[in-house]
């Protein structure tokens, strides 16, 4: 394969990261994969980040956004996703703070309401813990959960 020259990787990261958001360690990784040197990743960065191609906090936003609404994870559960990532724990607990924690309880809900319903076991002590399990396997932290299986199990028949 030929080798893939500075200006060309940033021409195709500075399009790659037009159409979607990506953070500094996802760049890194696609400009290792492609063989770029260390000197010319911190230059290619730094123009990134000078040309609003990637904000990290940016990034953090819209990546939380998404494993909210769209996969149904708790705050635990995304934090431990972004640090993998090497976003800024700090900037993580900031935006995670802004967001209402009855969203969380809404997502929450309907996700251990329709585990239920599969869930099987001896006593009802089991099948609680089997949804408590699940729900701590989402990311929830176990004061939301205790409150939306209360619920849930208030509306069951």
């Amino acid at each position: 394969m030929k080798p893939i020259t500075e200006e060309t990787a940033r021409e195709r990261l500075a399009a790659l990261c037009s159409r979607s958001e990506h953070c500094i360690s996802q760049v890194k990784e696609k400009m290792y994969d492609w063989g770029i040197a260390p000197q010319a990743q911190d230059r290619i960065v730094d123009y990134l980040l000078a040309h609003h191609y990637i904000d990290e906090e940016r990034f953090a936003r819209v990546y939380i956004e998404d494993k909210v609404h769209y996969n149904g994870w708790g705050p635990r559960k995304i934090a431990q996703m972004l640090v993998a990532k090497r976003i800024d724990k700090q900037v993580v607990r900031n935006i995670l703070e802004e967001i209402d924690p009855q969203v969380f309880v809404g997502q929450l809900q309907p996700l251990l309401r329709q585990k239920q319903r599969s869930v099987t076991g001896k006593t009802a002590y089991e099948r609680y813990c089997k949804l408590v399990r699940f729900a701590l396997g989402r990311g929830y932290e176990m004061e939301t959960i205790r409150q939306c299986l209360a619920e849930v199990e208030e509306d069951e028949p």
